[in-house]
Order: C-alpha cells, then structure tokens, then sequence
C-alpha cells in the first residue's frame, strides 16, 4: 500500500508517517525474531505502566460516585478492591472468575502502593524489556503474576490481594538468575543490584504488612524462568516462535480479563 499518498491525501505529512509506519513494520518483524527492540517509540513497560494507572483512576472515579468520597485515594475498602479487580479466591472457584488472577496485578490498594509499584516498574522494566525483548517480557510479566496469586490461594485463600508486586518481582527474580548465568562485570553489577531490590523490597513489606506470599512466588517463578531463558542470540531465534505464542496468549489473557472486569461493573 502507497502509505504517502494515503497520508497526503488525509492533509497529512504522506512522508513522516510513511518511514514511522516502516520503522513499525522492521521492528515488528525482530519482535518476531526475538530480537531486541532498540529506540522504540512505546515500550511495553509503558503500556503496562498506563494500564495500572487507568484502572486505578476508573477505581477513584467509581468510589467517588458511589458516595464513598475521595478516600478511596489513600485507603479503598475491601469491597471496592474486588469490585476494581482484586484477587479473592472464594469469587474465583465458586462464580468461575478467573480472570482475577490477571486483574489483581492491576489493581491497587492505594496511591501509595501504586506509586511504589509503578517506580519498581518504570525503573528496572525498560532494561529488562530490552534485554529480553517484549515478547519475553511480556510472557514473564502474566506467568509471574499467576505463579504469585496461585501461592496465595494456599497461604491466605480468604484475603483480598491486589497489586503488580507479584509480577514485579518475578521480573526481580528472573533478573537474578538471568544475569548470573550471562556472568561479566555488567551482567553481575545488575544481578547485583537485583538482590538488593528484593531485601529492599521483602523488609518493606512486612513492615507494612504486604502480601509476601506473592512476593515470593512471583521471585521463585521468575527466577525459574531466568534459569531456562536463552541467552544466546540464535537459541532465542530458533524459540522466538514459542517465545511469540506464549506472548500473544499472554495479551490476549490480559485483554479479556480487563474485557470480563469491565463487563462485571454492568452485572
């Protein structure tokens, strides 16, 4: 298709458009190589990033509307938290909604909780989506996230859990044992800086009281997942297909659970 003259004919610049939607096409074909992604224009980290904040606005609004005040900013209750998305397992096995174990990793008990999560997020997810590529981390981000809401059904199955930590620290585990395996003066330095996020993080969390339970599975997962992930740049050819399948099955689970969240609110 001559993207130019479409873009001409809209009163568009035919030509800037043109080598943007080239530069898309070359970078979704070393996607699907399982190459990395250098200087794109939106990462996935980004995407993730403005998902969590929109659903924590939609949270707001809904408490807000619901006469509940702009409390909700700093403390939302328990009820609104499973409204909003919040994992609790007796809605997951007796009224079939699995889709929880997705929603709750964007879903949070506060300003404050997503704002440590989301600079978690903002700062190791960009070096780790351009280390391992979006497909990887993209499937590292939902399998993590399950591992850790599934930890919690046997350690705490009656409690009302939410927020991305789970997730985060998957992507904190897998970077451990990930990096150690490449080894050199960098590699190690982040590994290195890796260990440091989680004693950080795990002390934080007691200290206030956070869900540890997927603290840990999302860590003990990820650093699974980093022992297994290819590090040589052909092996990741030969599995970009696998890797790829798993990434799209991952979005689409993510897409149709906020779909099923949003369809539960009209109920």
């Amino acid at each position: 298709m001559d993207w130019k003259r479409f873009f001409d004919n809209l009163g568009m610049n035919g030509t800037r458009w043109q080598w943007r939607i080239m530069r898309w096409q070359r970078q979704l074909k070393q996607m699907a190589r399982g190459e990395r992604v250098p200087n794109s224009s939106i990462t996935l980290s980004q995407v993730l990033l403005i998902i969590n904040l929109a659903l924590f606005s939609v949270m707001i609004l809904r408490g807000a509307t619901a006469g509940i005040g702009m409390s909700t900013l700093m403390r939302p209750g328990g009820e609104l938290l499973v409204q909003s998305g919040g994992q609790w397992w007796p809605m997951v096995v007796q009224n079939g909604e699995w889709w929880r174990c997705i929603t709750y990793a964007f879903t949070h008990g506060g300003i404050i909780h997503l704002g440590f999560n989301m600079m978690v997020l903002y700062q190791i997810g960009p070096q780790l989506e351009e280390e391992i590529g979006p497909s990887g981390f993209l499937t590292l981000y939902v399998l993590t996230a399950l591992a850790a809401t599934a930890l919690g059904y046997f350690w705490h199955p009656m409690t009302v859990v939410v927020g991305a930590s789970g997730a985060l620290f998957g992507m904190i585990g897998f970077s451990i044992t990930y990096f150690h395996r490449i080894g050199g003066h960098h590699a190690l330095a982040q590994r290195d800086q890796m260990l440091r996020w989680a004693i950080f993080a795990f002390i934080f969390g007691f200290i206030v009281g956070a869900d540890n339970a997927a603290h840990l599975g999302g860590a003990v997962s990820g650093a699974l997942f980093g022992l297994i992930f290819p590090i040589a740049m052909r092996l990741r050819r030969n599995l970009a297909p696998l890797i790829n399948t798993l990434a799209v099955l991952s979005g689409l689970a993510i897409i149709a659970s906020i779909g099923l969240l949003i369809l539960s609110w009209f109920s």
